[in-house]
């Protein structure tokens, strides 16, 4: 007997997701893919309109998983690499944010006559035909998507706020026709045949809004990923066994292959440079500003750039194993990870839409029952009046409406903040991780000291002599000293000789006198010495972790000069408002231990680390994560993104690289550390006011619903009108806009 032995090929895999408009929306698509068979486990990540879903490739594929999902009113969007079509997500999202801007702007522009007929020019003749005929199309063609999407529900047994929507607007929609049509038989009972159209009609149209606004935000949440990606060119030059060049893809490079880097050109993959050497700017893999020099022997890594020289270097890594391809994935895990903290209203919306449903066909059921001589007319306005009243317009407001007055004023004040979530958690910060390099310092090298020596009585020719040498110099280095003669007036002269020492310096030769620019193991393989008067200066320079570059003859030091990134001027009180706040603070920098440690007592942070790479500034977030502590991760460079996206709070600093900013939820445009205290302010105010208008969102249902539902008539005969509930309704909507835009006028 033969046994079989089932194949299976498990895989993480994240994907784009369309149509979520609530917690229950999300609950629906992770319910319906966890019940597949072959997948393990699916967790919707709200706030990022994503899934991560672990399954099995050979029992169930992405295209099934999306035909699953469609069938309860959702898309799943897949990128297909195997075949001639594409299913771009951001093609998709894109025309789905076009259309969806499209039916609110047309459903606005009828909204508005709605409104003026139904409250200014209700007597003119034909008034409730003409209202009819704007609000048709405003439910039907603008907004029909609720009514489709709520008719998916039903099929599966399940409810979200698109349920609430099309059953609220659907019956004050029916109700006023009745009553258009018909208006004799509620007027023969002593009451007023009322319409309810414009109700319907800016029910949708303020939701649609709030759509809008939605997919607005969430437009660039995987924008990142693709620029990563774009660090790696399309093609390469690859040298054949005969010496040869040939041109060929990134994709078709193999382990072993010799690769040819011209100047200026990324590193396609990681590898071992072979023969020839330059300067590597590795800032977005290091952070660190100061290009790398590469000789024979040394690493190089995808999505770096190579700058003056040209090389060749061996592939060691290819594919998704180079050092790139890893922070991309460790990025995308981290975005698509389901949200720690999820919006009060997104929890309630589970309960919300079945509870409101039940209580509006209870009332109806409870007036038909004990409702005497007009209980099927009572029956009826109490079923009309608590669905309209309880349609989610306040709740669906109160968080949006908030959160863009304090994302302007955040922009006013040079802080981006991109969703909801970030300000939420922004004010519960209790330890904050630095990153040095374009953070707490200015990011770039800059020439702090200069020493001549005191005895030189041709300084001037010497200058001449020395920006000549650094103008032909290839070194990162040497542009910061030429930096330094922008004051004063040095010029050019012509160089007999000129050579570059690797991992050492240059030497030149100027009318048969020998000049070197470079570090002490230049000076000492030439016997050169440092005056004594110079020695002691540098001594104090090396104690304060300070690159120096030595300038000299062939016999003596002629000049030194002192390179270091600079601290930021707003670093030093910045980190201390934030410990005033109770916020413990770290530096991580991918920098030495000297270096690290001079910048952090400038600063005054006692907590430190040193020579980190990208994965242990995400490993020592998670860490602090462990511990119970609400992290927040300021940087500015690709190798932050990890632990940016790592972070309960990611900030970046604006003048960085696009990457971080794209990954972190917070962006400081102007690069000055202190904002980050006033961006904690405006979350504690922000959230403030979500939660008042969620208190008053809900006292309102509470207080209305019973209302609507006839709860006074057995003790005073009152019985809500549903024109008064569309009224109220509309009340409960402009108290928290207005509740919102307090914030504006607030100091941070």
């Amino acid at each position: 007997m033969e046994i079989v032995v089932e194949k299976k090929e498990m895989r993480k895999q994240t994907f784009p997701v369309t149509g979520l408009s609530c917690a229950s929306c999300a609950a629906s698509v992770e319910s319906m893919l966890n019940a597949q068979e072959s997948v393990v486990n699916a967790a919707v990540n709200f706030a990022s309109s994503s899934v991560m879903v672990e399954y099995d490739y050979h029992s169930i594929t992405p295209e099934k998983m999306k035909n699953v999902i469609q069938e309860i009113g959702y898309d799943l969007i897949i990128e297909n690499t195997e075949t001639g079509k594409n299913d771009s997500p951001d093609e998709i999202k894109a025309n789905h944010f076009l259309i969806l801007k499209k039916r609110t702007i047309w459903a606005a522009i009828l909204a508005i006559p709605l409104i003026l007929i139904s409250m200014v020019f209700n007597e003119i003749p034909f008034a409730n035909y003409i209202m009819w005929a704007l609000a048709t199309p405003i439910l039907f063609i603008f907004g029909k998507q609720f009514f489709v999407n709520a008719l998916k529900q039903a099929k599966h047994g399940k409810a979200n706020m698109d349920t609430l929507v099309a059953l609220s607007t659907s019956i004050a929609y029916l109700f006023s026709v009745f009553n258009t049509l018909f208006p004799k038989i509620l007027t023969a009972k002593g009451l007023e045949a009322h319409v309810y159209y414009e109700a319907a009609g800016v029910i949708i149209v303020f939701i649609m809004l709030g759509k809008l606004l939605e997919e607005r935000a969430k437009s660039s949440t995987n924008s990142a990923l693709k620029k990563l990606i774009g660090l790696q060119p399309k093609t390469v030059t690859k040298i054949n066994t005969n010496g040869s060049e040939v041109e060929i893809k990134v994709s078709e490079i193999v382990e072993n292959d010799i690769i040819l880097v011209k100047p200026g050109e990324k590193i396609p993959v990681d590898g071992e440079v072979t023969t020839g050497n330059s300067f590597v700017d590795e800032s977005m893999i290091s952070g660190e500003p100061i290009a790398v020099e590469k000789i024979a022997g040394e690493k190089v890594f995808a999505g770096t750039v190579n700058q003056k020289g040209s090389f060749q270097f061996k592939a060691e890594k290819v594919g998704g194993n180079t050092v790139l391809a890893q922070i991309i994935k460790m990025v995308e895990e981290a975005q698509g990870s389901k949200a720690p903290v999820q919006k009060l209203v997104d929890k309630v919306a589970g309960i919300f839409v079945p509870v409101v449903m039940a209580i509006a066909l209870l009332s109806f059921v409870l007036w038909i029952v004990f409702g005497g001589e007009n209980a099927l007319t009572h029956a009826f306005l109490s079923l009309v009046a608590v669905l309209v009243i309880a349609c989610p317009c306040a709740l669906g407001l109160a968080t949006p409406t908030a959160i863009m007055v304090g994302i302007g004023k955040g922009a006013e004040n040079g802080i981006l903040i991109k969703d909801a979530e970030s300000l939420e958690t922004a004010k519960k910060i209790n330890a904050i991780i630095l990153d040095k390099t374009g953070t707490i310092t200015e990011g770039k090298p800059k020439v702090t000291d200069t020493i001549w020596d005191e005895n030189l009585n041709d300084r001037s020719i010497l200058k001449d002599i020395l920006y000549s040498i650094e103008s032909r110099s290839e070194h990162p280095l040497a542009e910061a000293v030429l930096g330094s003669f922008k004051s004063d007036k040095a010029h050019k002269i012509e160089i007999n000789n000129f050579e570059n020492i690797p991992g050492k310096g240059v030497f030149a030769e100027i009318n048969d006198t020998k000049y070197f620019v470079g570090n002490k193991k230049l000076l000492s393989d030439n016997e050169i010495k440092i005056p004594d008067e110079i020695s002691d200066k540098v001594n104090k320079l090396e104690e304060q972790a300070k690159t120096l570059i030595y300038f000299a003859d062939n016999t003596k030091v002629k000049a030194v000069f002192a390179l270091a990134d600079k601290v930021k001027n707003s670093s030093i009180l910045a980190i201390q408002k934030l410990q005033k706040l109770g916020i413990e603070t770290y530096m991580l920098t991918g920098d030495n231990e000297k270096t690290a440690k001079a910048v952090a007592q400038k600063v005054g942070i006692k907590n430190y680390m040193a020579n980190t790479l990208p994965s242990d500034k995400a490993e020592f977030a998670k860490k602090l994560q462990k511990e119970n502590k609400v992290v927040a991760m300021v940087g500015d460079g690709i190798n932050d993104s990890h632990a940016l996206a790592q972070a309960d709070v990611s900030i970046a600093m604006g003048k960085g690289s696009d990457i971080a900013m794209d990954v972190a939820k917070m962006t400081i445009i102007s690069s000055d550390l202190s904002k980050i205290s006033q961006a904690i302010e405006l979350s504690r105010k922000t959230v403030q006011t979500v939660k008042q208008n969620l208190f008053w969102a809900f006292v309102y249902n509470l207080i209305g619903i019973p209302i609507a539902a006839g709860i006074l008539y057995s003790f005073t005969g009152f019985l809500l009108n549903p024109m008064i509930a569309g009224a109220a309704m509309a009340l409960s909507s402009v108290s928290v806009v207005t509740n919102s835009l307090r914030l504006k006028f607030i100091k941070i």
